[in-house]
């Protein structure tokens, strides 16, 4: 229903915003400007849409191998001491347990659309144990709020975006977007805990937590300082290592198993098509009323006020350009990808300003719309403080995702 009445606002605003533009300074070209960035953008969108078929399918069909290979549940099993503690509530053997980590294990390796029906599974499971069926336990608290801050190893779909718009190099945005969205999802998960009155000082929460930020720290301090072209040189470095390893990883899980592997690539290269198909109508709808909402000039009445105003701070204004796709991160993830595509676009793929929008693009996930499917899929009317607790998680993903982009690459 929001983002009904976003992409409703895109249109009216832009038209408001011609219509002013004509009368008072006499611009008649502004219309023929707004036609033609519909179309422009509506061809952009299916080009992009269809460029993603052979990726998206390339990497599902290695998932699916992983997944046969017994990857993903050794994932599941080496997070289950962690997870138990998270949620207290659930009792050790029941199935909504297994069905969490399976969608933790998927998000973090960047699979949205292995991570959703598992999330709606868990709810489901966990709804069977909620006294109170139209408000929210606990543990679908917690679940919720962990999806909403988006912790991702591999975020595959921004690198894929990039170079479907011509990045140098796709995956220099690797390490910024583990970092931003690692401290996205440590300060949703304590703050809940807090909440919740899970003790954080447990000898499992507490290791895990002071592993993960030694993990991060030890990245933050071997970059910093670095001249610029080492960092891309090492980002680029660390993250492609990363990717092929997984890669090899799945293929040997799959030897282990003595399962048909190339089968296996071809089932889940098939869900890689059907994937890119499903995407086109709402990156069209996304694209095409960005496109109009800036050939108007709305756009540039915002991002000027806003830059005018980080000047008189003193704060430098170069990642003013990606704040789009910050403000549309928590409503939607179509549009949010539309806002970094758009960045890309206009201020070029290697731009500081696309460097930016494509880490706020990785650090968070999408809080409402994961409100909106997860609950909805099992009648919770009253979310109690999810809401609150998910945009809390996603202002410090941004806010880290802008800084990291600094550290990493300047305003360059």
């Amino acid at each position: 229903m929001v983002l009904n009445y976003i992409w409703i606002a895109f249109f009216l605003v832009a038209f408001v915003v011609a219509v002013i533009q004509t009368v008072f300074f006499g611009n008649l070209t502004i219309w023929t400007d707004i036609m033609n960035a519909s179309f422009s953008s509506a061809k952009t969108a299916f080009e992009i849409s269809l460029g993603l078929t052979g990726v998206l399918s390339l990497w599902l069909g290695l998932m699916k191998i992983g997944e046969k290979g017994g990857v993903i549940a050794f994932f599941s099993r080496l997070i289950s001491p962690l997870f138990c503690r998270l949620f207290p509530d659930l009792p050790k053997d029941h199935p909504a347990l297994g069905s969490i980590f399976m969608n933790v294990s998927a998000n973090m390796l960047g699979l949205d659309n292995a991570a959703t029906p598992l999330g709606l599974k868990a709810m489901q499971e966990m709804q069977e144990l909620n006294p109170r069926k139209d408000t929210a336990s606990n543990p679908m608290i917690m679940f919720l709020v962990l999806n909403t801050t988006g912790l991702t190893l591999v975020p595959l779909s921004v690198m894929v975006y990039r170079a479907q718009m011509g990045a140098a190099n796709p995956s220099d945005v690797f390490l910024p977007i583990l970092i931003a969205t690692y401290c996205s999802t440590i300060a949703g998960l304590i703050a809940v805990c807090l909440k919740q009155r899970i003790n954080i000082f447990d000898k499992v929460i507490s290791l895990s937590l002071l592993g993960l930020t030694a993990t991060i720290a030890l990245i933050i301090w071997f970059f910093w300082g670095m001249p610029q072209e080492k960092v891309s040189l090492y980002s680029a470095f660390g993250a492609n290592l990363l990717l092929f390893s997984i890669i090899i990883g799945f293929i040997t899980a799959g030897l282990i198993k003595k399962i048909n592997i190339y089968d296996a690539f071809i089932e889940g290269a098939k869900e890689g098509f059907k994937t890119a198909i499903t995407i086109i109508p709402y990156l069209v709808a996304m694209l095409v009323a960005i496109a109009i909402f800036r050939a108007s000039g709305a756009m540039d009445v915002i991002i000027s006020g806003i830059t005018r105003f980080v000047n008189w701070c003193g704060i430098d204004s170069g990642f003013v350009g990606a704040l789009p796709t910050a403000l549309m991160k928590p409503l939607s993830g179509s549009g949010a990808r539309g806002m970094m595509v758009d960045a890309m676009s206009t201020f070029g793929a290697d731009s500081f300003v696309a460097r930016v929008a494509s880490t706020i693009q990785g650090s968070t996930d999408t809080t409402f719309y994961i409100l909106a499917v997860y609950f909805g899929s099992v009648g919770i009317r009253n979310t109690r403080y999810a809401a609150g607790y998910g945009l809390f998680a996603d202002a410090i993903g941004i806010i880290a995702a802008i800084f990291t982009a600094y550290l990493f690459f300047g305003n360059s």
